[in-house]
């Protein structure tokens, strides 16, 4: 056998073991890449931002590129498992380590936070100190609440009172907006903000979910003030619960929606015209809210969603039950006070749909589940 093929064997015999299997940075499955001078082996879009750091990491293809003997003797001694006790030995809980699925902006600043600036080795310490800090600045472009427009801001984060305040003039002494930990969430929307590092941070005010959408040309700048908000959020949550450690509270940071997008609703006597409005569900606060398009501020109303033994379900429904709507696919929703009609554009959204609202229902209400259940009762 040519040494060539030898030393792919070699590498695709590695690449099948425990460890290796996956993607030493987004946990992709079947990796085909691997850096040869980090010894990690790596997904297709992960070797894409290795190539961005030709100081630090070069790639080559496991299965097409020549590999000297050398490098395969490096691969061997190390790996992904190998590399992850020197990379990702301090990684705080706060920290936000994205998946397979997560935008292109989280890995790569990932991937430049543990392997370019090496936060995680132990060396420096700094980065964490300055993502816990009792202030954390950052200056966002944000998006006008009734305009298409971005205007720079100035967002503050503070450990000491837990809350994020936000300035939409240079010299303000007086905050737009001052926001609690308690219900703020934070999740990149690129594609929904138009912008590869959008930041979609939701909040409730006077019991209405409002957004704000922001984000900032340098993908350091935003992923750490994303990262800054979570830690916040573990500060806030650690004092709430003191009798919890950090991994117990590592799910309630900040929290992906489980579905979004278009769907036509009716009114409470159903005889009323169906509008379309886009639809947001949460898993973090078991609740379906709707507004009259994606970048809108304020919420036009919310529904909650309950577990079945407190009355709560869904179903398919006939279009039958759908007059005046120009969608055919339907959605009821069975809560202790009324029955909801929503209406799907496409079968395939009907059951996504149906799959994110059973999968709400069937996790156990929590005592602040009870609580955001009554006071959304007491707003109708």
């Amino acid at each position: 056998m040519a040494t060539s093929e030898r030393n792919n064997k070699i590498l695709l015999d590695l690449v099948q073991q425990p460890g290796n299997n996956l993607c030493a940075d987004c946990g992709a499955p079947d990796p085909d890449w691997a850096s040869y001078t980090l010894g990690v082996f790596v997904c297709l879009n992960c070797s894409g931002m290795h190539r961005n750091l030709p100081a630090v990491s070069k790639v080559k293809s496991i299965r097409l590129d020549h590999w000297e003997d050398s490098l395969v003797e490096f691969m061997q001694e190390n790996g992904n498992s190998a590399a992850k006790a020197i990379f990702e030995k301090c990684v705080p809980v706060f920290f936000y380590q994205p998946q397979q699925k997560d935008c292109v902006v989280l890995k790569d600043q990932w991937i430049r936070a543990k392997y370019e600036r090496r936060e995680f080795t132990g060396e420096n310490i700094y980065f964490q100190k300055v993502y816990s800090a009792e202030l954390f600045e950052a200056t966002l472009w944000k998006k006008g609440k009734d305009s298409k427009q971005f205007f720079k801001s100035t967002f503050l984060l503070s450990q000491k009172d837990f809350t994020l305040r936000y300035f939409i003039k240079e010299d303000s002494k007086v905050p737009k907006a001052v926001i609690n930990m308690k219900d703020l969430n934070a999740v990149f929307q690129p594609e929904k903000i138009g912008h590869a590092t959008g930041l979609q941070i939701s909040y409730v005010d006077d019991e209405r979910s409002k957004n704000l959408f922001v984000y900032h040309e340098d993908g350091q700048v935003i992923v750490s003030f994303f990262n800054a908000i979570r830690a916040t959020r573990l500060a806030y949550l650690l004092k709430k619960n003191p009798t919890l450690q950090e991994k117990d509270l590592k799910h309630q940071l900040t929290a992906h929606c489980l579905k979004e997008g278009y769907m036509e609703k009716t009114g409470p006597t159903q005889r009323e015209p169906f509008k379309k409005r886009w639809f947001t569900l949460c898993s973090m606060n078991r609740k379906l809210l709707y507004f009259k398009s994606p970048l809108d501020a304020t919420e036009l109303g919310a529904v909650f969603i309950g577990t079945e033994s407190h009355g709560y379900s869904v179903s398919e429904t006939s279009s039958r039950n759908a007059r005046g709507s120009r969608w055919r696919c339907g959605i009821s929703l069975e809560t202790p006070e009324r029955q909801f009609v929503f209406m799907c554009e496409q079968e395939q959204e009907q059951s996504e749909w149906i799959m994110a609202f059973r999968k709400v229902i069937s996790q156990p209400m929590t005592p602040e589940d009870y609580s955001n259940e009554a006071n959304l009762r007491r707003g109708k």
